[in-house]
């Protein structure tokens, strides 16, 4: 993905984005797949740490062979839970493919909508919360204006690059990201990666 214009508005609207850009070089903001196992990783990796996250979403997809609705809701519970899915967490799943199934979720739709309107859409499913839902809209769908301003690595991100004595709150998050409009999916990119390698 090209972002030269992006990156362009952000160096000219915000200084201090400007020399974390300088410091994290090319944009690589890369997309995953739409649809129904990105949706399913997000759940998994609510509330614990990557690499758990990611021992559980390969212990789905070995058990599974392919991660998609179907072949989630024949799965007996007692499987999901032997690989080390929490049934809470196996709940939010089987309503995510049963709406999936069923066309409550239409998530080849998604593209076509807004922003406001695809995250009520998300947001309908137990276990997606408007942060998860955000995410969604930003790796998976490539939306260039999404404010994440409940993400708590943003918003640590902020806190060292503005030089703030604490974590600003969502609605000083959303303050400081005003300038970067119509480009936030950016700027919070490189305030993401910035803080990764310890600018």
């Amino acid at each position: 993905m090209a972002h030269t214009a992006a990156i362009a508005h952000l160096r000219t609207a915000d200084p201090v984005l400007a020399d974390v850009i300088d410091a994290v070089g090319p944009c690589e903001w890369t997309l995953s797949a739409q649809g129904f196992r990105t949706l399913a990783d997000a759940i998994i990796a609510q509330q614990i740490s990557i690499k758990a996250s990611a021992a559980i979403m390969g212990r789905l997809e070995h058990l599974l062979g392919e991660v998609v609705p179907e072949r989630f809701l024949a799965t007996e519970p007692e499987d999901l839970r032997g690989i080390g899915l929490s049934g809470q967490k196996a709940r939010y799943l089987r309503d995510l493919a049963e709406r999936t199934i069923t066309g409550a979720l239409d998530l080849s739709a998604l593209p076509a909508l807004d922003d406001e309107s695809a995250i009520s859409q998300l947001t309908a499913v137990k276990g997606i919360g408007r942060w998860t839902a955000e995410i969604y809209l930003i790796f998976a769908l490539g939306r260039p204006d999404v404010l994440p301003a409940d993400d708590l690595g943003l918003r640590y991100a902020a806190q060292q690059f503005y030089q703030l004595p604490a974590p600003p709150p969502p609605p000083e998050m959303r303050r400081i990201g005003e300038a970067w409009r119509p480009y936030r999916s950016v700027a919070c990119w490189y305030l993401w990666r910035g803080r990764q390698i310890h600018y």
